[in-house]
């Protein structure tokens, strides 16, 4: 019998303080929810404050300054000081901000992050769930593929946790499309019709066009059977995620510009209605007296505020400067889209740009999240950048992108002397060096609403 020694074993853990769990919530901010961040956050701490005198503790004194503070701040359990004359206003503030969260509609990703939480996962599993769900479309889909978002060893726990996420509610968001959406709902439901999975893995495009005796065939079951199938597909929902989307209007601002001068791209950071950010001068002068011990309280309010606003402005910092790298990034990698137009957007992933400005590709992911760059061509999400390869080799030697290929689909639908067929669509674009079949032609006209040349 073989003795048991202990073995020693060193593993590194990221602990996720309320510091760095606030500066990745910032990181993927949209320039909207970032200003209302920036008011909450002013209205809650006193000792941030909007910068009028430019001599008052810029951006840069305030991450310099920021291990000053003291062993007060260690002992902020305490949260009863109230500022004298303020307390009606303190209360006040605390419960408008409190009937704002509630208010507040709730999203797809916060529906789905609260369920995760409910989950007894390692870090490492929480983490890779919270990167999923924040690359999750309006409709619960991937954005961004997992090869793109975990280093080959993380797969595993990625799609480990990928399928507890399918089975939240609503079931199926956390899936490639439509299609595996109905399947992974099909499963993980109670009463699911017989045949059912086997119609949508390989009939659905029959059953589409009510070919009901043909899937009969194929199945060795009833007509009556596949009608029931149908009507049980009916009560499942193609796009789980799009009840969260609400109905109200959604108004794009960009968080970038594109200015060509010269021949040259400049990018340009839209913060003009961002208010630039200072520590109270009064607040670091009650830090550095030297209160009475029965003042300890006071200090150590003081010291907790002052290292919040710190934090705060270094993280909104760190989120503007991080973006501005990403766009440079991007604008390099797709420097012929910016030129020439959206066809001649190349594939490019999230590990492309991670590696270029030496962050994780989790980082590229939030920060490119819900934000938007306006150029020539119009205002695009930046996550539109990063698209899948397409067979075929464009005249440079350069791989085709799913999106420029759309493009060109695009400009043969609209500049066709006739009603161009799929299969005719696909020898056009044989002829510019793109090999594609007739079913992703299909898919990618649903996909950019234009009919069948049969309804065009």
């Amino acid at each position: 019998m073989q003795s048991q020694k202990p073995v020693l074993r060193q593993e590194q853990q990221l602990r996720m303080t309320p510091q760095l769990y606030q500066a990745i919530r910032i990181m993927a901010l949209p320039l909207a929810e970032l200003r209302t961040t920036i008011e909450q956050e002013l209205e809650s701490n006193p000792a941030l404050e909007v910068v009028e005198d430019r001599s008052v503790l810029s951006l840069n004194e305030a991450d310099r300054r920021q291990g000053e503070e003291t062993e007060y701040f260690e002992d902020t359990s305490d949260s009863g000081y109230i500022r004298e004359h303020s307390g009606e206003d303190r209360e006040d503030s605390k419960r408008r901000f409190i009937e704002g969260v509630v208010s507040r509609p709730e999203t797809l990703h916060d529906h789905l992050l609260w369920q995760l939480r409910l989950e007894r996962l390692s870090s490492e599993e929480f983490q890779a769930g919270e990167l999923l769900i924040r690359n999750l479309n309006d409709n619960g889909f991937h954005l961004e593929p997992l090869e793109a978002l975990f280093p080959t060893e993380g797969l595993p726990t990625a799609r480990k946790v990928m399928a507890l996420i399918q089975a939240f509610d609503p079931v199926g968001t956390c899936t490639k499309d439509y299609h595996e959406s109905l399947l992974v709902q099909i499963a993980n439901h109670p009463a699911a019709v017989p045949g059912a999975y086997e119609v949508v893995e390989h009939h659905l495009e029959a059953l589409e066009r009510e070919k009901y005796k043909e899937i009969a065939r194929k199945l060795h079951i009833g007509v009556p059977e596949v009608e029931a199938i149908k009507r049980f597909l009916h009560e499942l929902d193609p796009m789980p995620g799009r009840r969260f989307s609400g109905e109200q209007p959604r108004y794009v601002v960009p968080d970038i510009r594109i200015k060509v001068q010269d021949g040259e791209l400049h990018i340009l950071l839209n913060d003009e209605d961002i208010p630039v950010l200072g520590v109270n001068s009064f607040y670091e002068s009650l830090a550095k007296d030297k209160l009475q011990q029965k003042q300890k309280k006071l200090k150590s309010f003081v010291n907790s505020s002052l290292q919040e606003a710190r934090w705060f402005i270094r993280s909104v910092r760190q989120r503007n400067e991080t973006l501005i790298k990403t766009c440079r990034a991007i604008v390099d990698f797709q420097r012929e889209f910016f030129r020439k137009g959206p066809k001649y957007l190349i594939p490019l992933a999230l590990k492309d740009i991670a590696k270029e400005i030496g962050v994780h590709e989790a980082t590229v992911s939030r920060v490119t999240s819900g934000k938007y760059i306006q150029t020539e061509w119009g205002i695009f999400e930046l996550k539109h950048f990063f698209s899948n390869s397409v067979a075929g080799l464009a005249p440079g030697g350069g791989r085709f992108s799913k999106e420029g290929v759309k493009e060109m689909i695009k400009e043969i639908v609209q500049g066709e002397a006739g009603k161009l067929t799929d299969e005719k669509i696909v020898a056009a674009l044989a002829e510019k060096g793109v090999k594609i079949a007739r079913r992703t032609i299909a898919k990618y006209r649903k996909e950019l609403d234009i009919m069948s040349s049969h309804h065009r």
